[in-house]
């Protein structure tokens, strides 16, 4: 059986969502992502701790969703469909 030890997050500049991603280690995460440069109001964890696999299902999905609401255009900072 699969470990479930990934969280899914959403990274928002106000209300805006501005990057949909997931990890094993929030803080971690949420430091990288400043450090790389993003600017964001808030990190949110989405739903409770999964497994990689469903985290990475979910993560393209709401990456989809996110398009179908937003003519077609990703969170700011995701650079492709999948999140990888």
């Amino acid at each position: 059986m699969a470990n479930r030890d990934t969280y899914k997050y959403e990274l928002r500049k106000g209300n805006k969502v501005v990057y949909v991603g997931i990890t094993n280690d929030l803080d971690r995460r949420e430091a990288e992502h400043r450090n790389e440069g993003m600017k964001f109001t808030s990190m949110t964890k989405v739903g409770n701790v999964t497994t990689r696999s469903g985290a990475e299902a979910w993560e393209a999905d709401r990456i989809a969703t996110y398009k179908e609401n937003h003519n077609g255009n990703r969170p700011q900072y995701n650079l492709n469909d999948s999140g990888k």
